[in-house]
């Protein structure tokens, strides 16, 4: 089967995606705006042929395609990195191939139509409204009320995410999202939040993964010094959970999706209810399907190629572990110049750790406030929840990267 690959490498774990699907059996094409030559090589040497071609031009894609498809048949599509879906779907349309149409990607994106699709499943979302203006912000925020979040309507993750307490702080958020050309208005969850991942073949789930974030994304994104936790979740039949599992399969049914990766937020509160957060077509980012295969010991890039390529899993993917990530932010500014405290929690919980990955001495801190993995990733697991939450907390507490 010849599938076409959109942004091949890029983000970097793209290029494992990629790797997998020729692992399976795929002719895989790749299409992206990367220069052949600073493609990762895992995906350069996955691919049988590379457009290079800006993925900002539709136009220009499908030419370089429908060029292509004069001496290879396109068969599939795929693309996992948020901003092209729509152009992967519009690619599908005009060659006439499965998977995700415009309209139903539409909604995966736009995160008002995204709940408006779930509002008439009947599903909980937290009330809300688009607004393209300041005028509509501010008459939005009179029908919702406070507290509430403003975010971009096709953003990723929590860039330019705020939470408004009241309208003066609304009036010194509003200049911030001058360049964001629509947002959400939303009612403010208070409650635990969560992740409902899947992998889909023929609308049926092949597995699922539950995430648990310490503290909110929300929180992570406004304050440095702490250093954010995720917890892919051995046991997903608790109790606390089976709400929003459920709820999870009922909107992945609501949106018409069936084969591919889906990332699911959703919010746990204090009296049980299960509220909608979003959802995109898509793995998540931060490292998570990292943390899925040290949870289940396993390979979900290899599992996501088979259920797209072949609607089935060779194996099934089993969750063995709790498995928790530790996104550290060095202290101070520049190049990082120390580490400290990692020794004794090796000493500590060695047989436990994973994965260690931090920025070496000299090397130039990262932007915090752009990426959640910041200036370095640890990864613990364990069969039993509780000694997670405990070295996930000591590892954000006593390990320490200093910048200078």
């Amino acid at each position: 089967m010849n599938v076409v690959m959109l942004s091949p490498g890029y983000p970097a774990e793209m290029a494992y995606f990629t790797r997998a699907l020729a692992a399976v059996g795929a002719t895989v094409i790749g299409v992206g705006d990367q220069p052949p030559s600073e493609l990762p090589a895992a995906a350069r040497d996955a691919l049988a042929h590379y457009e290079h071609v800006s993925l900002a031009d539709d136009d220009a894609v499908l030419a370089a395609l429908h060029g292509l498809a004069r001496n290879a048949r396109i068969e599939q599509v795929e693309c996992l990195w948020e901003p092209y879906m729509v152009l992967a779907a519009r690619i599908r349309e005009s060659f006439g191939l499965p998977g995700l149409t415009v309209a139903q990607t539409v909604p995966f994106r736009d995160k008002e139509r995204m709940k408006q699709a779930i509002d008439a499943a009947g599903i909980r979302t937290p009330r809300h409204a688009a607004a393209t203006s300041v005028h509509g912000v501010w008459e939005a925020a009179e029908r919702i009320g406070y507290p509430m979040i403003v975010k971009p309507i096709a953003g990723a993750g929590s860039a330019d995410t705020y939470r408004i307490d009241g309208p003066e702080e609304l009036s010194t958020v509003l200049p911030l999202l001058r360049h964001v050309a629509e947002v959400s208005v939303e009612e403010f969850i208070d409650g635990e939040e969560f992740t409902y991942d899947t992998i889909c073949a023929n609308g049926s789930v092949l597995f699922e993964n539950m995430l648990w974030y310490r503290p909110r994304p929300l929180q992570m994104k406004q304050h440095e010094w702490i250093s954010p936790v995720s917890i892919s979740l051995r046991d997903l039949e608790v109790p606390d959970l089976r709400a929003g599992r459920e709820m999870g399969a009922a909107v992945i049914a609501a949106l018409g999706f069936t084969t591919g990766f889906t990332h699911m937020e959703w919010y746990r509160k204090d009296d049980g209810e299960a509220v909608f957060g979003e959802i995109g077509a898509r793995v998540a980012g931060a490292r998570v399907a990292d943390l899925m295969n040290y949870a289940t010991a396993g390979d979900v890039y290899v599992a996501w190629a088979e259920a797209v390529v072949h609607g089935r899993l060779s194996r099934p993917l089993e969750r063995r572990y709790n498995a928790g990530a530790v996104f550290k932010r060095a202290r101070g500014a520049g190049a990082i110049t120390r580490v400290e405290g990692l020794e004794k929690l090796l000493t500590e919980y060695g047989d436990a750790v994973a994965m260690i990955d931090l920025l070496p001495v000299g090397a130039q801190r990262r932007d915090w406030q752009a990426t959640v993995t910041s200036d370095g990733t640890v990864i613990v697991r364990h069969t039993e929840l509780q000694p997670v939450i405990e070295m996930t907390e000591r590892f954000a507490a006593d390990l320490q990267l200093y910048a200078g």
